[in-house]
Order: C-alpha cells, then sequence, then structure tokens
C-alpha cells in the first residue's frame, strides 16, 4: 500500500520510549544484540544477528544503523565530521570484509554483515509489521522504479515518503521537514558517503524508528546495477566486481591496502 510521497499527517510528534546511549565509547560495552568493539578507534558491534539487533534498536525507540566498511573506515578517520557520526550511532555493523577481518584478529568470530541484505530484511519486516517507510535519494528515475518494483514485490509496505536525491539546494529544509513530520519507523538513505550519514545524524534526533544509509542499494533493487554473484561474495571480493562495474572507483580503492596496513600497524 502506497501513501502519498510525502504525508505531513496531524498526529502528535513520536517520543522515543527508551533511547540507546552509546556515543560514549570504550573497547567492548553493551550494544544492541552483543558487544561494541573497536576497529582503528571506530565503533563496531559484535551481533550474533544484525537484523535482531535492528528489530531491537527499533523496539527501544530507533537511531542510527552504520554500515562500517574499510573505505568508510579511512574516510572516518581523514574527516573528523564522519569520524563522530559513525562513533554516535546506536547501531555500526561490519559491512565490510575487512571490518570482520580486523574484528577477527581481535578474537571475535562475526560474519560479514551487507548493509544492503539488512535494508532487505527490514523491508519485509516493515511490510509484515505496518511500519512507515520512507526511501530517499538516487536518481529520480530509480526511485520511480524502485517504487514500483517494491510495492510489486511487498504490497502491503507503507511508503510514505519516496524523494530522490537530486532535489534543488532550497527544497531540501522542506522536504526534511515533511519527513520528520511523517514520523517513519524506517528510513532508507541513499545519498552516498558520508553525506548520507551526516543527514541521518542531523534529522534522526528527537525521532523515532530506524534511519540507515544505504549507499547504492536502490540501483540494484530497482535494476539498474547488478551485484556481485554470490561466489564472489563467498570469497570476499564484492570489492573487484564493483571497481570492473564502475572502473572511476579506483582511487576509492587504494583504501583498501591503505586499511589493512593500519590495522596490522595497530597489532
Amino acid at each position: 500500500m502506497e501513501e502519498s510521497a510525502l504525508q505531513m499527517g496531524t498526529l502528535p510528534r513520536f517520543s522515543p520510549a527508551v533511547r540507546l546511549d552509546l556515543a560514549v565509547m570504550v573497547t567492548e560495552t553493551q550494544a544492541p544484540g552483543g558487544l561494541r568493539s573497536k576497529v582503528l578507534s571506530l565503533p563496531v558491534d559484535v551481533c550474533r544477528d544484525v537484523a535482531d539487533a535492528a528489530l531491537a534498536l527499533h523496539a527501544l525507540g530507533g537511531g542510527q544503523i552504520v554500515t562500517l566498511n574499510a573505505e568508510m573506515t579511512m574516510a572516518a578517520l581523514e574527516d573528523p565530521a564522519l569520524g563522530d557520526v559513525i562513533r554516535a550511532a546506536e547501531l555500526v555493523i561490519p559491512d565490510g570484509a575487512g571490518v570482520v577481518w580486523a574484528l577477527r584478529r581481535q578474537g571475535h568470530r562475526v560474519r560479514r554483515s551487507p548493509g544492503i541484505e539488512l535494508a532487505d530484511r527490514l523491508l519485509v519486516e516493515a511490510a509484515d509489521r505496518g511500519w512507515r517507510v520512507a526511501l530517499v535519494g538516487a536518481s529520480p528515475a530509480v526511485m520511480e522504479r524502485l517504487r514500483e518494483r517494491l510495492l510489486q514485490r511487498l504490497p502491503a509496505l507503507r511508503l510514505v515518503a519516496t524523494v530522490h536525491g537530486y532535489q534543488p539546494a532550497e527544497a531540501w529544509a522542506g522536504l526534511e521537514e515533511a519527513l520528520q513530520a511523517s514520523q517513519p519507523d524506517l528510513v532508507l538513505a541513499a545519498l552516498g558517503v558520508p553525506r548520507q550519514e551526516t543527514w541521518i545524524q542531523r534529522l534522526h534526533q528527537g525521532q523515532g524508528g530506524l534511519w540507515m544509509g544505504v549507499g547504492g542499494s536502490f540501483d540494484v533493487w530497482a535494476g539498474t546495477k547488478k551485484r556481485a554473484p554470490s561466489w564472489m561474495g563467498a570469497l570476499q571480493i564484492e570489492w573487484l566486481y564493483r571497481l570492473i562495474q564502475e572502473p572511476s572507483r579506483w582511487r576509492r580503492m587504494l583504501a583498501l591496502p591503505a586499511f589493512a596496513w593500519a590495522v596490522l600497524r595497530e597489532g
């Protein structure tokens, strides 16, 4: 079921029942569904099941989910603002093989948890639970196709906002106000790193629901790009598939050996 692209509503402002306070970091602390550890000074939650952890976070009032990989880690070391956002996030999952490798060096047995898979699971849960869902980002054509395909697959999905990412600068304030007024249970933002993380951090304050950056997931779900074959994922070389698809990413891929060297140097 699809509601208007931005439904303002007149319901009272949502007040989270309980907020998770995980902004103050130590080496290991309790996190939703597990322990919170660190990789190169950035937090990572060691969870048995990231979907269960996300659902627990929603039940506790919601918060921001960050999908951490080696590329984002190195970007955060160069960009203090991004690093602060990651440290303040309520749930940080090990999205990349490099982060999983770094955690295993610390003795944590964890599986790689691709953000696209968690986001997909949350959309299914949203349809089953009657959650209000907002999608923000990607191009106008991708957003239109994404909406069509999601509603074909999940007819019960309640889309309260579908906003492409190519809005004029002056339009964003009104769109953001309307988005917050719609009181979403799940917000997926495909605005690219670090924009989606900093945007979410600013908007989700005082709001309920789960807010998650999903990078290029909208393009995959819309069918305009393909995800790496499962065998490449099993070999942890999805980065190579993305590089083949987008050769212009080669400079960004330099973060991978830099990440590995930084982890080895840290011991």
